[in-house]
């Protein structure tokens, strides 16, 4: 599953970061790597961006960049 997929409200752990090059380095910057726990807190209504906890702060990420993140 990725996280482009998960219900609001929901807490996850990331498995894999699908990506390549400065697009995965982008992601792993924010702080999303492998065994990280994420929480979706909200959804925009079109589905684009969506606000996640992570590691004690709030992002807003892209639905295109939350199709690269594998999680369980």
């Amino acid at each position: 599953m990725v996280l482009k997929d998960v219900a609001c409200g929901s807490t996850v752990k990331v498995q894999k970061i699908i990506g390549q090059g400065a697009v995965k380095r982008r992601i792993m910057d924010m702080g999303i790597t492998k065994g990280t726990e994420l929480f979706v807190r909200k959804v925009a209504p079109l589905g684009d961006p969506m606000e996640i906890t992570v590691r004690g702060y709030e992002l807003s990420l892209r639905k295109a960049d939350a199709e690269m993140i594998e999680v369980e």
